[in-house]
């Protein structure tokens, strides 16, 4: 790999770049005239008042931030049991079943949008909270399962089967051997189908009603009506959040699976 000044200037310039959009959606934010502006004629936290002081917002962060959580949970106990259920299955019959797992990532959000509607249309959940969680819990499947597979993948198989012969059942292997190995997997699979259900916006559009939406909807409506900076302060606090869940990720477990994830992506199928 090529060293020298212009690495080490590709390098700087793209530290430099890719934060840029979150420093502009942020600083706009603390506008205070009704106007996304940047930089920003004043200083003022009128706008994250208004998103604190607003029912109407209070409420699509609440169903987003629900859905978001279940979607995590119940994505990440399904990933776990497939990946343990294919651990030892056919090549061949586990090909077939990783690949309905990662089906959705194949059609455009806009497709599953129509898919699900015509669904929930007939099953008349259809601009309900149960609605939208089914849709994300089939969108969340692919990058919940994709790390805890990877760190499955990774485990010594020996460990499990030493503890088998010093006598424990496979309750006592599970719980004691093959789930702390998986922290760092369950984990990534828990941020990930947060962070991709919290921030879904295309599919969630067809499934929303007048009694339940979710915040991306919401600021997206919201965008068509009027650009004013309460989007940039809610955006702000979305940036926040994330960055928080994150941090707390590598407090815990590490980022080390994130980085096993992608190399395990590219890796050429045998």
């Amino acid at each position: 790999m090529p060293t020298g000044f212009p690495t080490r200037a590709l390098a700087i310039l793209l530290l430099i770049l890719l934060p840029a959009p979150l420093v502009i959606v942020v600083g706009a934010s603390f506008s205070p005239r009704a106007l996304l502006e940047f930089p920003p004629p004043g200083f003022s936290w009128r706008w994250y008042l208004e998103f604190l002081s607003t029912p109407a917002w209070l409420t699509a962060f609440g169903v987003s931030a629900a859905i978001a959580l279940a979607s995590a949970v119940l994505t990440t106990l399904a990933a776990l049991g497939a990946a343990l259920a294919l651990q030892d299955a056919p090549s061949r019959l586990r090909a077939a079943a990783e690949t309905a797992i990662l089906a959705p990532l194949l059609f455009p959000h806009a497709a599953l949008g129509i898919g699900f509607l015509g669904w929930l249309i007939l099953a008349e959940m259809n601009g309900t909270g149960w609605g939208i969680l089914i849709a994300h819990l089939v969108l969340c499947a692919p990058f919940a399962y994709r790390p805890i597979a990877v760190s499955l993948a990774q485990i010594d198989r020996s460990l499990p089967e030493a503890a088998t012969i010093l006598g424990a059942g496979p309750g006592q292997t599970f719980w004691r051997i093959t789930l702390p190995l998986l922290q760092p997997g369950i984990a990534a699979s828990l941020l990930f189908g947060f962070i991709i259900s919290f921030d879904e916006v295309t599919v969630s559009m067809f499934l929303v009603g007048p009694e339940v939406t979710t915040l991306p909807v919401t600021i997206y409506a919201r965008l068509n009506d009027s650009a004013d900076p309460v989007v940039a302060a809610i955006s702000s606090i979305l940036i926040l959040l994330t960055a928080g869940l994150v941090l707390l990720m590598d407090r815990l477990v590490g980022l080390r699976i994130f980085v096993d994830v992608e190399e395990e992506g590219r890796r050429p199928a045998a």
